[in-house]
């Protein structure tokens, strides 16, 4: 297509005569004969040009058989060959950066429209309300026209003002990037943390998801790590069978899944202790990494090492799921259960998508070098557990297992003050029945309240306690059962002290509560034996007026409600006790 101008040209008189044309050479544009109806003028015809600001505010020409403006690479000028394909380029290039601009300022004019997002100084007379919904807050004026709150409107401007008026919203393009970073903010927040963040979660939540963040990315590392480890080890990298080692994989996997299926019958464990048991199952799927790491030394043995890291990595699996739901439970401060899940398992997809990429990057780099394999799995190994150690000791737990409550219990009757969830968080090793691999936090101060003698108390209770207990073990005459049936008549439980045990029989009708009544019971038979030198005679004498068992039981029933009501009020759930006893229970025929 050609564009005709009419502008009269003012050229020197040398360029008046027609150029000579040679048959070497091909013009694109031949000169036509002007019309019979135009006035005598000399004519030039311009080639067509896209739309350009720099072409419409400059002036000037090259002279002779081609054009070297400045602006030539973007308007299209000069007659030279190559000029049509740079010519559609510039115009893609323009036209992308127009269609940008427009699509930003109406991204933008509907965002400050939506959340009607303060840009300018309000008026001192001016009334705002802010209506807020879960994590959002939008800005409302008044209407004196139709006595009502409204949103106010949006004006575009390029620079910014200092105000726009009542109830109308400037919104100046120089300030487009610094509120675009916070409708992205607004945006992460919306998808990642559950709505009314942070009042709709308790205040250990956000310590623990970035830990969790962190090592989900260090767990995906080594995944990919493994992965590539298994196709080396399976032979794809040296031309092997696909049916064969697609047969070795399915195997692998299918002798690992077992592991789960046995596995699910400790689920009880995991609500007793889920911090040790997590940080177990973490060891667990590191280990399993750490083999398939080391498949490629050994591909004769593919079956048999995959397999064992395919059990620890489904065992592993196993756990954190049946964990995950105890510590979602306990960060829900407003009942939101499904939503914290959500966003939980959103934040997870995020960490996996990092460690995907820096897996891949790193698997790159290391290719089929089993040594610089196991040295970046090591470091990343150490990463992954540390993160994980610090999001666990994060957590706290609410709820009352044999542990925290003997450590709820043992302060309480020594001090009458019952110590806060924090505090006896920090203090509950992640293994109680393993002193020897507990860990605590290093750099927390001491607690003011927890004294030694309750941190002992707890530890000592843990190791003689025996919840679920047969009484044909522990009663061996007619006249022992019925002094003990008699005594807890009235109670879901039984409770006397034999070889050093604590060994506390449970009814057919015994309820969570009536299980966490009889550790304060436990707690004070200790503490008798502890502060006021009693010592079991026998169950008989026990049982009777004046003996240890009846002291106690009175005492468990005029002071375990107060107890439990100011445990409560610390921000204890004390309407059960989590606890993994015994089968063994009896049915008395009264």
């Amino acid at each position: 297509m050609l564009l005709l101008s009419l502008r009269p040209t003012f050229l020197h008189p040398s360029t008046l005569t027609p150029p000579r044309i040679s048959p070497h050479h091909h013009h694109p544009f031949k000169p036509l004969p002007p019309p019979s109806h135009f006035p005598k003028t000399h004519l030039k015809l311009l080639p067509t040009v896209p739309y350009s600001p720099l072409a419409l505010a400059s002036s000037g020409d090259g002279g002779g058989g081609g054009s070297s403006n400045w602006w030539d690479p973007w308007s299209g000028g000069g007659d030279d060959d190559n000029n049509n394909n740079d010519n559609n380029n510039n115009r893609k290039r323009v036209f992308y950066c127009l269609v940008l601009i427009l699509i930003t300022q109406i991204a933008y004019g509907a965002y400050a429209i939506d959340s009607g997002t303060e840009m300018g100084t309000d008026d001192d007379d001016e009334v705002i309300v802010w209506e807020v919904k879960g994590g959002k807050r939008t800005k409302l004026v008044a209407d004196d026209v139709a006595d009502m709150f409204v949103v106010p409107s949006v004006s575009w401007v390029w620079w910014p003002l200092q105000s726009g008026g009542k109830g109308v919203e400037t919104v100046s393009f120089g300030n487009v990037v610094p509120t675009m970073w916070v409708q992205c903010r607004e945006l992460f927040m919306r998808l990642m943390l559950p709505e009314g963040f942070p009042e709709s979660v308790t205040s250990d939540y956000m310590e623990y998801s970035l830990w969790r963040g962190v090592q989900g990315v260090a767990a995906q590392v080594s995944s990919v790590l493994a992965t590539q480890s298994l196709l080396y080890a399976v032979g794809l990298g040296k031309g092997a069978i696909p049916t064969a080692a697609a047969v070795n994989w399915v195997l692998k996997d299918g002798i690992g899944y077992l592991s789960k299926i046995f596995l699910s019958k400790f689920g009880r464990h995991f609500d007793v202790n889920p911090k040790g048991w997590r940080l177990f199952a973490d060891f667990m799927e590191n280990a399993a990494f750490g083999m398939e790491i080391l498949t490629p030394a050994f591909p004769h043995l593919f079956v048999p090492i995959g397999a064992a890291a395919g059990a620890g990595r489904s065992a592993a699996t196993l756990i954190q799921a049946a964990t995950r739901s105890c510590f979602y439970a306990g960060f829900a401060a407003q009942r939101n259960f499904a939503e914290v899940i959500a966003k939980g398992e959103a934040q997870g997809m995020v960490s996996k998508s990092i460690g995907i990429v820096v897996g891949i990057a790193l698997a790159n780099c290391i290719q089929a070098s089993t040594p610089l394999a196991l040295a970046s799995f090591g470091v990343i190994t150490w990463i992954h557990m540390f993160c994980n150690v610090k999001s666990y000791q994060s957590i706290q737990l609410r709820t009352l297992n044999p542990y925290r409550a003997s450590l709820v219990f043992g302060e309480y009757l020594l001090s009458g003050l019952v110590p806060s969830v924090k505090e006896v968080n920090d203090e509950e090793p992640f293994f109680p029945a393993l002193p020897l691999l507990s860990l605590k936090p290093a750099s927390k101060a001491e607690h003011k309240l927890l004294s030694p003698e309750a941190k002992e108390a707890a530890a000592i209770i843990g190791q003689r306690l025996e919840l679920g207990s047969k009484l044909s073990e522990i009663v061996k005459t007619k006249t022992d059962a019925h002094a003990l049936l008699d005594l807890y008549k009235n109670q879901g439980y039984i409770l006397t002290e034999q070889n050093g045990k604590f060994c506390v029989i449970l009814k057919d009708t015994c309820s969570p509560q009536d299980m966490l009544k009889s550790m304060f019971h436990v707690s004070y038979l200790y503490w008798l034996e502890k502060n006021v030198g009693l010592k079991p005679v026998s169950i008989y004498d026990d049982c009777g007026p004046g003996g240890m068992l009846q002291i106690s039981l009175e005492y468990v029933e005029r002071e375990f409600n107060h107890a439990k009501h100011d445990g409560e009020l610390a921000g204890w759930v004390t309407d059960s006790l989590v606890a993994r006893p015994l089968p063994h229970r009896i049915r008395p025929d009264y």
